[in-house]
């Protein structure tokens, strides 16, 4: 529809993810404003042997395991869901996201995206990357590639440049060399 129809020039969009609302900017020399910190993500496993004990240790956060996190008791209410690529491991991304989606997850929580980690070098089966798109239709979805040295237990290996976006995500200096050598 145009202009003639009450609605602005532009097309209709839909936004994923959280949306700034029309708080003024804090200007630099305001005496109050304060460095912003980075905000805390719980990783939340949705099956055993998820990677979200890894993915906390390398980008950091809280490692909330299979349970959920307890905002009341000071730990972060923005959630990860973490899932490998595998069948059995995208069906139980795809049931706790159901869980969010229907509003039985816990109050004082937030889903913030979804990290899939691979579970084998390679490219995934058809069926696996379609799951995938299904998912990433309705949140936004981090993949994180295999990683040899993480397998083996070395966390302190640079992560991929993959993890670029997920880094930025969670205000992580995993990538920064300064952090190779603190380990």
């Amino acid at each position: 529809m145009g202009p003639e129809a009450g609605h602005g020039a532009g097309p209709e969009i839909w936004i994923r993810g959280p949306v700034i609302g029309d708080e003024p900017e804090p200007q630099p020399d305001d005496p109050g404003q304060l460095m912003a910190t980075a905000r805390q993500f719980a990783w939340v496993a949705t099956h055993g042997g998820a990677g979200a004990s890894t993915l906390a240790a390398v980008f950091g956060g809280h490692d909330a395991g299979r349970n959920w996190p307890r905002p009341d008791q000071g730990e972060p209410g923005s959630v990860l869901l973490v899932g490998r690529t595998h069948a059995a491991g995208l069906e139980a991304v795809s049931h706790t996201l159901d869980i969010f989606r229907r509003g039985d997850a816990p109050p004082g929580l937030d889903l913030d995206a979804i990290v899939l980690v691979a579970d084998a070098p390679g490219r995934l089966p058809r069926p696996l990357a379609q799951r995938i798109k299904v998912i990433a239709s309705v949140i936004d979805v981090y993949r994180v590639p295999w990683v040899p040295a993480w397998r083996t237990g070395d966390l302190a290996a640079e992560p991929p440049r993959e993890c670029a976006q997920l880094a930025r995500l969670t205000g992580s200096p995993a990538s920064l060399p300064a952090r190779r050598g603190n380990r």
